[in-house]
């Protein structure tokens, strides 16, 4: 029995640096790609999003900014990253992961940093599409209520 929990302990320890929890990073269909900084390193680790298994023998690339950026494997089955290449806070990473015969394109937030705010302008342009929807819809029930009350006068 204490054979067992220590093999859980030290699975558990290897999983995770000794920094901090891992935070969500990007996702897709079938990746998670979680993250924590460690030292001077971030720590990236890879799962699959339907059972949360880890993503073996899969390839990644990093780039930042338009520049490639350097990853090694650890031997704990996640990648470092050395966070002296990464951008300043709020920095936005891709990360490209190669798996199964796919391969994914993932925009990456830093952790630690807060998610942006979509910018004024979307926000404005998306509240400008609802408002037209909605005049649309105010306009067809008018031209149904003046058809209706049209045709029960002429049966009248």
């Amino acid at each position: 029995m204490a054979a067992g929990a220590l093999v859980c302990v030290t699975l558990a320890w290897a999983d995770s640096p000794s920094g901090g929890a891992f935070t969500p990073v990007a996702h897709s269909a079938l990746v998670s790609v979680d993250g924590v900084v460690a030292a001077d390193t971030l720590v990236l680790r890879m799962r699959r999003t339907a059972d949360q298994q880890p993503l073996t023998g899969a390839q990644l690339t990093v780039t930042a900014e338009g520049r490639s950026i350097p990853v090694t494997a650890r031997p704990e089955g996640t990648w470092g990253v050395p966070v002296k290449d990464l951008p300043r806070p709020p920095g936005k990473l891709s990360i490209e992961v190669s798996h199964d015969g796919v391969r994914e394109v993932l925009e990456a937030q830093l952790p630690g940093t807060p998610a942006a705010a979509p910018p004024a302008e979307v926000r404005g342009v998306a509240s400008t599409l609802i408002h037209k929807q909605m005049s649309w819809w105010i306009l067809n029930i008018v031209i149904v209520l003046i058809g209706v009350i049209a045709v029960s006068r002429r049966m009248s």
